[in-house]
């Protein structure tokens, strides 16, 4: 399944999206949320695909933010 996560700016958060679930949350919380993904996907090995699509979308979301404070 598709995850997409997208920055909003004006508020300082980013929504992450995937299937019908949907969360919001501050930005300065993003290194925390690729952490608890890429533990997931060390914990539960037999399942880590299941969050590499999480893992891809903040890790891109993370690498267009720095791209646009440079």
């Amino acid at each position: 399944m598709k995850t997409i996560a997208t920055y909003d700016s004006a508020t300082g958060t980013f929504t992450l999206e995937k299937g019908v679930w949907r969360g919001t949350f501050p930005i300065a919380d993003l290194p925390n949320w690729i952490r608890f993904y890429r533990q997931q996907q060390e914990r539960y090995p037999t399942h880590a695909a299941q969050y590499a699509a999480d893992v891809e979308a903040l890790e891109g979301l993370a690498k267009h933010i720095g791209a646009i404070l440079r």
